[in-house]
């Protein structure tokens, strides 16, 4: 268990709270819980309602959707559940702990009740949100341009080049004059246009 003065040293490096005066993070590090977590532990699922935010203070956790994909792994520092605290909407996706790992929580209640006597909070949770948004627009940008480069022309292989490549099957036949003919003619894509 940390102690109040741990407590808050660790807040006020936490970014959400880096603008925040320093009697009013001494507030909110005592109102804060502080929970232990066993390894491979699942804090919180996708779909289920949640009204906390959690700021890892030792170990590791995982932030991954129900079919498995890891969409980010968190360590000393990095918080997670915020956008609970405002819409009260199901999770957008869970948490797991990679390692045994102490957290700091703070509920809906305790944020509205900090945000009335210092609203500054609010300022510093919409930076980190917006922060967040901006790097998947980013991201989603990267990759939508990277999407349209593998799928122009000039990048498409045709008949035997398309052996052995990255293209689909049915790329690859349909983009060959021939197979696509063939194709067209049989009502199939011919085998023998497909990488092997």
């Amino acid at each position: 268990m940390l102690t109040s003065v741990d407590r808050l040293l660790f807040v006020r490096g936490v970014p959400i709270f880096s603008e925040l005066r320093d009697d009013f993070l001494v507030r909110l590090a005592s109102i804060m819980d502080e929970l232990s977590f066993p390894e491979q532990h699942t804090i919180f699922t996708e779909g289920q309602e949640g009204r906390a935010l959690y700021i890892v203070v030792k170990g590791q956790v995982k932030v991954h959707l129900q079919d498995g994909q890891t969409l980010a792994e968190l360590e000393a520092g990095a918080c997670f559940g915020e956008m609970s605290l405002f819409d009260a909407e199901p999770r957008s996706a869970s948490v797991t702990t990679i390692e045994a790992c102490d957290c700091l929580i703070l509920t809906q209640h305790q944020l509205y009740e900090a945000i009335d006597e210092t609203p500054g909070i609010a300022i510093n949770i919409i930076r980190l949100l917006s922060r967040r948004i901006r790097e998947l627009n980013n991201d989603l940008k990267i990759k939508q341009q990277e999407a349209k480069t593998l799928s122009h022309p000039s990048n498409l292989m045709y008949g035997s080049e398309a052996q052995g490549s990255h293209l689909t099957a049915a790329a690859a036949a349909i983009m060959d004059d021939s197979a696509y003919a063939t194709a067209e003619e049989n009502g199939n894509l011919p085998y023998s246009s497909f990488p092997h």
